[in-house]
């Protein structure tokens, strides 16, 4: 199978309808849901049926427009309440993946600083600003800002291709860990945008993806869209990583991120760390590639990120005809666990490659004083 990654978007926003590729019904089921509810979105972030980083802070930028679009009430100041709160019930819906908290926050910065631009245009009028019709244009200014955030993620993805296609040599063997892929993101992906770009040039990578238990993001997506795209990809349960590399079938690893620290330790998905520190023994080189709209500079260490923990049943129950382990046993199910930056060869971002110390350089990446 050969198609056009293009064709893979995992957030559509048309004629003023939010649209997502439910990946949940993936790979067998190519099915786009509609958001019309901040119910409908809480729930297609926290059941995964969007995921990745980026790809969830799109869908909460469109989603909290949408959410707010039809509301009619009698003051600017009461929706902009109803907005505060919206934004704060969908935060709750995962708390590792930094792009959600951040996309929210700049939507709701974008509604107060219109507001306080229509009292000041209004005080300097000597008049007061018509309350319906701040209300329109904060609504016109939500839905303008939910699309520079798409903009913005689709430009910073290309520009993280660009970069770590400097990292990356043709013919090489990769090995990823879970999805960053395109439909991870708005498009190309974050650590995966290096390897589209190169196949579009002829680089012959060969690919191989750990299925990422226990919800199976590298088998059920990963391989999906780079087997669609024509990719030469080869899908290897999660304990087979060390023995790929130690047949020398891997000259590099790259893997996305979910948040990271301001010493560049990086949280992603559960097996990451594993990944890593395997790869640190074989001395292959460990890329981590993340925008920097996932950079938490408040964040210290990994030690401060939460951890999400979710149900057991995934574990034993989601695939299963029958469950596969004994009723009643106890669970320990982490989402994502913290790579310690000691591991990470480099990290990719949209503004350039970022090598060791994190802790300073990755605060001059935007333009801090350490």
């Amino acid at each position: 199978m050969n198609r056009n990654f293009d064709e893979i978007v995992p957030v559509r926003f048309v004629e003023d309808r939010l649209l997502l590729l439910d990946q949940t019904r993936l790979p067998g089921e190519e099915v786009y849901i509609e958001i019309q509810t901040k119910e409908d979105l809480w729930d297609a972030i926290y059941k995964l049926k969007v995921r990745g980083a980026p790809a969830i802070g799109v869908a909460a930028a469109y989603g909290l427009y949408v959410c707010v679009r039809d509301l009619e009430p009698d003051s600017a100041e009461e929706f902009a309440a109803e907005v505060r709160q919206t934004a704060d019930y969908l935060n709750s819906s995962r708390p590792t993946a930094v792009n959600l908290s951040w996309a929210l926050k700049r939507m709701v910065k974008t509604m107060e600083d219109y507001l306080t631009g229509c009292e000041d245009a209004a005080a300097q009028s000597g008049g007061t600003a018509d309350e319906e019709r701040k209300i329109h244009w904060v609504k016109e200014a939500l839905r303008m800002e939910a699309g520079k955030i798409h903009d913005e993620d689709v430009a910073a993805c290309r520009a993280m291709g660009e970069y770590g296609l400097t990292l990356l040599k043709p013919g090489m063997g990769i090995l990823t860990h879970c999805n960053a892929g395109t439909i991870a993101t708005a498009k190309y992906g974050t650590c995966l945008a290096p390897v589209y770009l190169g196949h579009e040039r002829g680089y012959n990578f060969h690919l191989y993806a750990d299925e990422t238990r226990p919800l199976l993001q590298g088998a059920r997506l990963t391989s999906w869209e780079l087997q669609r795209a024509g990719i030469d990809v080869t899908l290897i349960c999660d304990n087979m990583a060390s023995i790929v590399m130690k047949n020398g079938w891997i000259d590099a690893v790259v893997v996305g991120c979910d948040r990271m620290a301001a010493n560049g330790d990086g949280a992603n998905k559960i097996g990451t760390s594993g990944v890593a520190i395997l790869a640190k023994e074989y001395g292959i080189p460990f890329y981590m590639f993340v925008p920097t709209s996932t950079i938490d500079l408040s964040t210290a260490t990994g030690d401060d990120i939460v951890i999400e923990q979710r149900e057991g049943e995934e574990i034993y129950k989601m695939w299963y005809e029958k469950d596969m382990a004994p009723a009643g046993v106890k669970t320990y199910n982490p989402a994502f666990d913290v790579t310690d930056h000691k591991y990470i060869t480099a990290v990719v971002t949209e503004k350039g490659v970022v090598r060791p110390p994190y802790d300073v350089n990755l605060r001059k990446l935007f333009g801090k004083e350490v």
